[in-house]
Order: C-alpha cells, then structure tokens, then sequence
C-alpha cells in the first residue's frame, strides 16, 4: 500500500507545492483546504483527494481524520494551514486575536488530536508541523503569529515524550519569508498611533525581502526529507534565509538579535 499524507492548507503556498511533491514520488495525499470546489491544479493528480476543512472550526476537525481514513491509512500528518495577522498588536480586535490563537494554535492541536488515535493503533506516523523562523526571532508586527508558531514549537517538544512509547514521531518545520501569497493574504490591522512607523517597516521589508526569499518548491523537498529520514529530529530548519537566520541567532544571542532589529526599525523611519 502507498504512503500517505494529510496536509492541511494545501490550496496554496506551500501546502500546494508539498501536495504535488509527495504526489509525484508515490504517495497517496489527502489535500485539506476551505474551498476543495475551487480547486483546479491539484485534480490533474490521480492521487491527490481533496478534502474540505476549516481548522478553526472544531465541528469540521472532528470528522476529518476518519474521512481521510477511510481514502487511505494516514502516514504523515502535516500541519500546514496558517492565519496571517499583521500589524500593531493595539490595533487588532479581540475577535482578530481569537481568530489568530484558533487557527495557528488551537486548530493544530486539534487536528493532530483526531488523528493520534489511528497513529497510535498503527504504532507509526509522523506528524510535522510547518512553523516559522519568528519563532526563534521574532518581526516586528507579528508577535501574535510569532507566538503561535513558538508555541508549536514548544508543544511539539513537549509532545515526543508522550507519542515516543508509541513509534510516533513529531517534528516541526521551520521555514523564513517564503515565495508566496501569504504576507499579501495576511489581514492588516492598524493603528493612528503606529501608522508611520509600520508604514515604513513595511517599505523596508519588500525592499528587503524581494531577493531573499526561499521558495515553496524549495522548502516542500525539505519537508520530505524530514518525513523520510528515519530521524527522531524534533526541528527542521527549512531554506537559505531560515538558515541564516537561525545562525545569526546562535552566534550573537537573542538580546543581540532584537537590538539590531530595532535599530533597523528606527533607521527606516
């Protein structure tokens, strides 16, 4: 029987690119998403079965995993699926920071739930979650999305105590910026009082990032790696920038790393 994976978040980015990579080396992949009748790219693969599902809905996530079940056995389950949030933390609502915590978080923990059962009865499976280098060093504007995705950082950690009695292995997948739609996607929140200084990170940031971004294809072959290496590796740096990154923190040390980051900030201004 083919492998498997469940991806949530596969109708763009990187769950699209993850989708098509697993589907072209044999896998049998169950492609979650909000709106599967919307979908036009990922039906040319035989072996790619659409589902819907909105993560931040509870009533969807506890039927998901059988649905997916009944296709085929899941393998892998890779947590992919995020809510972009930007800007000064004053200005976002309640509801905005509820949406945030439910999708990136909540929602997470939730569909990892509804399929540890099957993956415990198996004794095997993997469940990788797609996080964030904010989660190591944090921008400027996303301290909520940031959080979330440290918070699945530490989850995962906590969690390989737990699945480890039961052949079940949790990573996670730590990428920069990517190639994608996601920052013009994300939900822009404001406020008068940091209007002109968010103003400008902004500028700062596309100017910045244009030529440094890893992309999605990229990022999805690392994505395999950690789902095929047979490694009780909990963390999966993901890309150029990421790695970067990563160094420059274990190098100068996080006080370091938020001083120069804030002195970037005020020199944009």
């Amino acid at each position: 029987m083919k492998p498997s994976i469940f991806i949530t978040g596969a109708s763009s980015g990187l769950g699209k690119a993850t989708a098509k990579l697993f589907a072209t080396k044999g896998w049998t992949v169950l492609a979650a998403m909000r709106y599967p009748e919307k979908e036009t790219e990922l039906t040319a693969f035989p072996d790619i079965h659409l589902l819907k599902l909105d993560i931040s809905d509870p009533k969807q996530i506890i039927g998901i995993a059988s649905e997916a079940e009944k296709i085929s056995p899941v393998s892998i389950v890779l947590n992919n699926a995020a809510y972009g949030l930007m800007g000064p933390f004053e200005g976002t609502s309640d509801e905005q920071l509820a949406q945030q915590i439910n999708t990136n978080f909540l929602g997470t923990l939730l569909v990892t739930k509804a399929f540890l059962p099957y993956l415990r009865s198996r004794r095997k499976g993997t469940v990788m979650t797609v996080t964030s280098s904010t989660a190591n060093i944090p921008y400027p504007f996303v301290s909520v999305y940031a959080a979330t995705k440290a918070a699945l950082e530490t989850w995962t950690e906590g969690m390989s105590y737990e699945l480890n009695e039961f052949g079940i292995r949790i990573k996670t997948i730590l990428p920069a910026y990517m190639q994608t739609h996601f920052g013009s996607n994300a939900q822009i929140v404001s406020h008068p009082a940091y209007q002109n200084v968010f103003s400008q990170y902004i500028t700062a940031m596309k100017a910045d990032s244009a030529m440094k971004r890893d992309t999605p294809e990229s990022i999805a072959h690392r994505v395999y790696e950690a789902a095929t290496d047979d490694q009780q590796q909990l963390h999966y740096t993901a890309g150029d920038l990421a790695a970067a990154e990563y160094e420059w923190l274990r190098k100068d040390g996080i006080e370091t790393v938020i001083n120069m980051m804030n002195q970037r900030l005020l020199n944009a201004l």
